[in-house]
């Protein structure tokens, strides 16, 4: 492998970039010890965690399309989707700044605007890998004379056709895709090795959970942790309880079937970190792997089976929680934050980190002092929204939720209730704090452009679960 670190101007020298971004990753799945990611963990050990970051929602029922416009514009989620197309996207800015780009993976956007951000674009896909219709064997399982198995190859979705008529696992076609491309810069005449900007955007673990018979059987379905909070079914209807995704497994919800999903979930996570310690073997073989940012995250998480859901339409933590990791140049090690981050800060930190100026559009702060260990100002609150069906501000301690077209509130002490299990909306002890956070609410979707500012929050409407 040759080396590209002595052909570049020491002095002028900018971090190379690797994106990877991951679809329907939740907060808790980054090292965690339920989930066996031996190359992120060493990834983490050199980084910063943020174990708080957060997707803003969606005002759409696909949560990935809006959790990408936010990512790539850095705007908050009403503004990005109005002005997507229109936004100084990541991709140019870098690009403009002379960096090589390079997209594969999950694009789910509109094709100009992945053709205009990078010079190349390696295979990719525009939404999510189906397998056989919705509604087939990929859901409503598991359930008696189902035959559905993970490592059937001839079921599509993550198993991909090759020209050569075999199959290939989505995030190993992603991965090889990658590869060649730093193959290419590494090779490269020594005029042309400019900074390179790599982004890998992997399907998994998003359903179908498919992977190879060897991750499956790093998990023992039957010490597969299922969670406290895994009712047979949600409590009330939350506006989107008939979504694609609640339809994965029967109900009422049973131990037994979350516990399938869960093995499945984990062991396509440790497919995909294998691919991930396969780009960063590279990057040390090309011997610029200290010289390269690499940051981690996901769109949006997910319920698997907490709360009785199997989706991400929900205002929980298990599903508008993300994981968010920097590593290298600028960043220190080693480290864990707590505060409340939006995960739509990656592009100013990555425009901060690399020395670039991010566009006046850009509106979510840099979290380059953050990764520096350097004094910033934390976050006190974030914003949630999905649809026209849930609102939601959260605190570091506390969470409150709206429904405004059912009628309903909840309210989360998050330190003595960590599950979201215990609705204090009701509770006379917690009307001033109920309120106060309400207030927060509407003060936020008028700053937001929220197109639901300014309707009546459910004052006084508050039901217990």
């Amino acid at each position: 492998m040759v080396s590209i670190t002595s052909s570049r101007d020491e002095a002028a020298k900018q971090p190379h970039v690797v994106l990877i971004f991951m679809d329907d990753m939740t907060h808790w799945a980054l090292t965690s010890e339920r989930c066996r990611t031996p190359n992120l963990d060493r990834l983490a050990a050199r980084g910063t965690v943020f174990t708080h970051a957060f997707n803003q929602g969606s005002q759409m029922q696909p949560v990935c399309l809006p959790a990408r416009q936010m990512l790539l514009t850095g705007m908050s989620l009403f503004r990005a989707s109005e002005s997507f197309l229109a936004a100084q996207r990541l991709g140019r800015t870098l690009g403009d700044a002379g960096y090589r780009t390079f997209f594969t993976g999950k694009w789910h956007n509109e094709e100009e605007a992945l053709a205009a951000d990078y010079d190349q674009v390696g295979p990719w896909a525009g939404a999510m890998l189906h397998s056989g219709e919705i509604g087939g064997e990929a859901y409503e399982r598991p359930a008696p004379g189902n035959t559905w198995d993970p490592a059937d190859t001839t079921r599509g979705g993550h198993w991909m056709p090759t020209a050569d008529g075999g199959v290939q696992h989505s995030s190993e076609r992603w991965t090889d895709a990658a590869l060649g491309f730093l193959d290419e810069r590494a090779a490269a005449d020594a005029h042309e090795q400019s900074p390179f900007f790599l982004h890998i955007a992997y399907h998994a673990p998003h359903d179908p959970r498919q992977t190879h018979r060897r991750f499956l059987d790093m998990y023992d379905e039957d010490e597969v942790f299922v969670p406290p909070n895994a009712w047979p079914e949600h409590p009330f209807d939350n506006g989107e309880l008939e979504v694609r995704d609640e339809t994965l497994t029967p109900r009422p919800r049973t131990p037994e079937m979350i516990r399938v999903h869960r093995r499945e979930y984990l062991a396509i996570l440790s497919h995909v970190d294998e691919q991930i310690g396969r780009i960063l073997d590279r990057l040390e073989e090309m011997g610029v792997a200290e010289d390269t940012l690499v940051v981690f995250s996901g769109d949006h998480g997910l319920a698997l089976g907490e709360h009785g859901l199997m989706g991400k339409q929900n205002p929980y933590d298990h599903s508008i929680r993300v994981p968010l990791l920097f590593a290298g140049p600028g960043v220190r090690s080693g480290r864990r934050l707590d505060e409340l981050v939006y995960q739509s800060s990656i592009y100013a930190t990555i425009a901060e980190l690399v020395g670039v100026a991010a566009p006046p559009g850009v509106e979510m702060a840099s979290l380059a002092d953050a990764v520096a260990g350097r004094p910033h100002e934390e976050r006190a609150v974030v914003f949630g929204a999905y649809r026209h069906v849930q609102r939601l501000v959260r605190t570091k301690r506390h969470k409150f939720v709206d429904y405004p077209q059912h009628g309903r509130e909840q309210l989360f002490d998050l330190d003595a209730d960590p599950w979201e299990m215990t609705n204090l909306a009701a509770d006379p002890a917690y009307a001033g704090l109920r309120d106060d956070l309400r207030a927060v609410l509407q003060a936020l979707q008028m700053q937001l452009e929220d197109p639901l500012a300014g309707a009546p929050v459910s004052a006084s409407r508050a039901v217990a679960t």
